[in-house]
């Protein structure tokens, strides 16, 4: 009798340290990123806050993309486009603050902050000034045009 109660001690003291170590061995569920574009911005947080549009590439020094991105977005600049290099290290703040977790996003933001079309990612030159001239002009771009997000 007094081996039965032993060998059932052990075995529950083997079932508990089971327990425990297959519940300390379960995997974290990994993070969800949202890869999502800002669908508003404060154009005060800005370069040129008064101009009528906004191309705001946000980027990172780590990022071999981002280049790209911003030498085709940089030539959008005009009297009537405000352009900024949102650089992660030197805008850490506003990359919070806009929720940015993949690099490069695009944004064509107008007057009041609304971002009307966005790029993740590696974005051409056709497709971005496609997207340009559909904001500013609505039915511009051609039937089966570029892909973009915005309204």
């Amino acid at each position: 009798m007094e081996r039965a109660i032993i060998a059932a001690v052990i075995a529950a003291v083997a079932a508990v340290i089971a327990l425990v170590l297959r519940r300390r061995a379960a995997a974290d569920a990994p993070t969800q990123v949202r890869r999502e574009a800002p669908v508003q911005l404060d154009r005060r947080d800005f370069a040129r806050p008064d101009a009528p549009w906004l191309v705001a590439v946000f980027t990172s020094d780590s990022c071999h993309t981002c280049a790209d991105t911003l030498d085709k977005a940089r030539v959008m600049a005009s009297a009537s486009v405000a352009f900024e290099d949102v650089e992660y290290s030197a805008s850490t703040d506003r990359h919070r603050r806009y929720s940015i977790d993949a690099v490069p996003t695009l944004v064509i933001a107008d007057s009041m902050g609304v971002v009307r079309a966005s790029f993740l990612g590696r974005v051409t030159a056709t497709d971005l000034w496609a997207a340009m001239a559909e904001v500013r002009e609505p039915g511009s771009r051609p039937a089966g045009g570029c892909e973009h997000s915005g309204a």
